[in-house]
């Protein structure tokens, strides 16, 4: 029997300059790819948060997911990932659930820890009260979906007695959770449906985490790959984007501190050593099947759909390119 692994989109609306489009017409052209690429055959689409940023990095994550539910029929729905710490859970239980009913039960909550300092002191919290926060809002988010009174009273969340969150979805959100140091990862395998890995850092900590608690892993692939019928030529186009990109996450902390983390000199060198694959189709296809076959507990593997300041047709043309030419051969494969 063929395994059932998903392949998904992943969004996160950047829009910097020198590449800036009116943001109307990037959020307009993204929908319609959305609901094109289901057409080609994929299962998932992911948004991405981050807050009070320059190039417009999503902020609402899901206000697009709903928008996206009503565009799509099959297609699951989910984050990858929102910065849980800094989100009141009542709040977000209530729009999580909203989300989860408007797309006919399609949606996963993907949540992180963050670690940008601007975005916890613009929300009021502390960077290191993030381990808390989390817990106590994954606690009180399953309290809230199961229709029940919610009782809860911790280090950093209290709800009133008696209190329930309507309306409440027929299918409660799965919480998938994502983390690259040890902690984080461990705490996905002890309280998440899943674990949100990128570039594959960490699935083997979390595949011990989750023996150890005896949970059933279920790995989520964020991936990096860039797949052309030209390497070559589309690491010309890409790479000043790609630099761009993973320059920013180095700045904000998202690999270490960024004292000990230099950026990367040139677009060249972010391709090749930076988590990115540059693959033509046949490589694809061997790398896929190769990483399914020894990693069977990945469920989902989605890539970026567009790189920041890149025009929405140029991540069409690998999207294509993958539905067709890479995709079925991987799953033929895995046959």
């Amino acid at each position: 029997m063929a395994r059932d692994v998903r392949f998904g989109l992943w969004y996160h609306m950047r829009n910097p300059e020198p590449w800036k489009v009116p943001n109307e017409q990037l959020y307009r052209e993204t929908i319609d790819q959305i609901e094109w690429a289901e057409g080609l055959g994929y299962g998932s689409v992911w948004f991405t948060e981050h807050f009070f940023c320059d190039d417009g990095y999503t902020p609402s994550a899901l206000i697009l997911a709903g928008a996206v539910g009503q565009r799509t029929k099959q297609m699951r729905i989910a984050t990858n990932l929102m910065l849980l710490p800094l989100h009141d859970p009542l709040r977000l239980a209530g729009d999580v659930a909203t989300v989860s009913i408007l797309t006919g039960g399609r949606f996963d909550l993907g949540v992180g820890l963050g670690y940008r300092a601007d975005e916890f002191t613009a929300f009021d919290r502390k960077l290191s009260h993030r381990p808390s926060l989390m817990e106590e809002a994954v606690a009180i988010l399953r309290q809230a979906w199961s229709g029940e009174p919610i009782e809860f009273e911790g280090k950093r969340f209290s709800v009133p007695a008696g209190l329930r969150v309507t309306p409440v979805p027929a299918t409660p959100p799965r919480i998938l959770m994502g983390g690259m140091s040890e902690p984080a990862i461990k705490r996905a395998a002890r309280l998440a449906d899943g674990f949100l890995a990128t570039g594959g850092i960490g699935n083997d900590i979390y595949l011990q985490a989750c023996a150890e608690a005896g949970s059933t892993p279920a790995i989520y692939a964020g991936h990096w790959g860039i797949v052309d019928e030209d390497p070559e030529r589309v690491a010309a186009e890409v790479g000043p984007h790609a630099l761009y990109e993973v320059n920013e996450y180095i700045k904000w902390g998202a690999f270490g501190p960024p004292d000990q983390v230099p950026p990367f000199p040139d677009a060249a060198a972010a391709l090749e050593h930076g988590l990115y694959q540059v693959m033509d189709p046949a490589t694809a296809v061997t790398e896929l099947t190769a990483m399914l076959k020894a990693c069977p507990e990945i469920v989902d593997v989605h890539f970026w759909a567009r790189f920041p300041g890149e025009p929405v047709a140029a991540g069409a043309r690998r999207i294509e390119l993958l539905a067709k030419d890479v995709l079925p051969k991987v799953r033929a494969n895995l046959a």
